[in-house]
């Protein structure tokens, strides 16, 4: 078992600083058994980035649509885990206002962090939380899980205002936490050829890493990366602008050797 100080001691050997923006989309089962378990872990991390900020994302999209539209503060319950559960109604956490891709901010910016976010129409606005990571040049740990599951390189396609990732806009309630009702008109991941595009993310990895975007550790039992958003951002933009390539289609791989990021960024 993990210690929540060997856990502390681990994310500061991610080259993790104590003042930096981290999101995290983890798999506890690829950890193994920690100290606490979930709690454990959101422990850790909001000791060690006492100066900084933790997110994690909360979302709800599988279950807040047309016929269930509404998003109720109070329900923990979210669609991607152990760990989002429990940090959807954490005492430390503060959650942000967004009905399908809300995440919670844990860190003395948190409130700050997320404000605003009640305006975004779009899943990963850029300017709402998703498109701050952006901003903030923060730090994406994929625990245990691929860029499959980096929510971060959706927003990166709506800065890059990529055709075809967006639903019409519908109608999204929220039940704030003081039982009010706020009314939402929010679009969604959406693609008439494909419904899983972010299963094709992990094409991308390579460039990441050669680009020095993207780096590998270890927490507890499972393997991280450690992606710089800004960089992976604007990796992942210049060759989207550069290449024509449909990430639609499972076996088309990027039709650029990954030797020439070099030349591509530079232009």
């Amino acid at each position: 078992m993990r210690t929540i100080n060997q856990l502390i001691k681990e994310i500061e050997e991610l080259q993790i600083k104590p003042t930096d923006t981290v999101m995290v989309h983890t798999s506890l089962r690829a950890i193994g058994e920690v100290e606490n378990g979930a709690e454990g872990i959101i422990k850790a991390f909001t000791e060690y980035l006492k100066d900084g900020l933790l997110l994690i994302p909360t979302h709800t999209w599988a279950f807040i649509n047309e016929k269930e539209p509404t998003l109720d503060l109070m329900n923990p319950t979210t669609c991607i885990g152990t760990l989002p559960n429990i940090a959807a109604s954490h005492p430390l956490g503060k959650r942000s206002y967004h009905p399908t891709h809300s995440m919670v901010a844990f860190g003395k910016r948190s409130e700050e962090y997320i404000k605003g976010e009640e305006h975004s129409d779009t899943p990963g606005s850029p300017d709402g939380c998703w498109g701050r990571l952006y901003q903030e040049n923060a730090k994406i740990l994929l625990i245990g899980v691929g860029q499959e599951r980096n929510t971060f390189l959706h927003a990166v396609e709506e800065i890059n205002h990529i055709p075809q990732r967006l639903s019409e806009v519908k109608q999204l309630l929220i039940r704030n936490e003081d039982g009010t009702i706020t009314k939402r008109l929010s679009h969604a991941h959406y693609n008439p050829y494909c419904s899983h595009i972010s299963e094709n993310y992990v094409k991308f990895e390579p460039y990441f890493y050669y680009g020095k975007a993207l780096s590998y550790g270890t927490l507890g039992n499972a393997k991280v990366q450690i992606c710089d958003a800004k960089g992976c951002a604007d990796i992942m933009m210049a060759i989207s602008n550069h290449c024509d390539f449909d990430l639609c289609i499972d076996e088309t791989p990027i039709p650029l050797p990954v030797e020439e990021l070099d030349n591509l960024l530079k232009r």
